[in-house]
């Protein structure tokens, strides 16, 4: 898996343990930071603590020995040796963590479990990335079905679910003039002409006479040609 992490995690990756003295201890609480907090059990406290972690790793979760470091975040208390990711069970220690539904992740884990997967290659997509038919994509992993090419930022269109570049999509699919025989894709709004089983581009269809555009007038087949009225007319005379 990529070091790299997330964009989209890195803003919740700012839950760090920190060792530190009474006073921080209490100006955390009153603030209701959102950090966990390590500290010592020192001779003359008694304050009331109580590990939450159901197979505590001392045994009795209410026991905090003189000299034993306890972890505190927000209404939770841990021993520091309980206080581990809830995937790979490593203590957190000073290291940046992640909690969901009562869980504490580290941020290896969390995002291993969590972070969005491209659907091509299921690797963690670690920044920008591109969303087609709600599917996340690696924007270098969204390419023409057919040639690879990259898709992302570049017009395309899809067939049976997968993507072409316009490109791919008009030779492999689409009518074909019956002028140039270029592919008339339809994409980015290109107009067209048909007529019975023939197809035409607007800039192919005109006169094969006198070569004014026919597009939106009448007209006349002769044979395989396409002619205007008047040119018509000039060829019964």
């Amino acid at each position: 898996m990529a070091g790299t992490l997330s964009d989209q995690f890195k803003t919740r990756l700012n839950l760090q343990t920190k060792t530190v003295g009474e006073e921080r201890i209490k100006r955390a609480k009153e603030r209701n930071e959102d950090v966990a907090i390590l500290s010592m059990e020192l001779p003359g406290e008694k304050k009331p603590f109580k590990c939450c972690r159901e197979d505590c790793l001392l045994g009795d979760p209410t026991s905090l020995p003189l000299g034993t470091k306890k972890m505190e975040y927000k209404t939770r208390q841990w021993h520091e040796k309980c206080f581990c990711c809830c995937v790979c069970k490593v203590p957190i220690g000073t290291q940046s963590f992640i909690p969901r539904e009562q869980e504490i992740y580290c941020a290896k884990c969390y995002e291993e479990k969590f972070a969005t997967r491209c659907i091509k290659c299921n690797k963690v997509i670690t920044s920008g990335g591109v969303t087609y038919k709600n599917e996340p994509w690696h924007r270098e992993c969204f390419t023409c079905t057919h040639c690879t090419k990259s898709l992302a930022g570049e017009r395309f269109t899809s067939r049976d679910e997968k993507p072409y570049c316009a490109e791919c999509f008009g030779e492999l699919f689409a009518k074909r003039c019956f002028a140039c025989n270029k592919p008339i894709t339809g994409i980015g709004g290109t107009k067209f002409i048909s007529f019975e089983d023939r197809h035409w581009h607007n800039d192919c269809f005109f006169c094969a006479s006198c070569r004014t555009s026919l597009v939106g007038r009448g007209f006349i087949t002769d044979q395989d040609d396409i002619i205007c009225p008047e040119c018509a007319k000039q060829k019964l005379m």
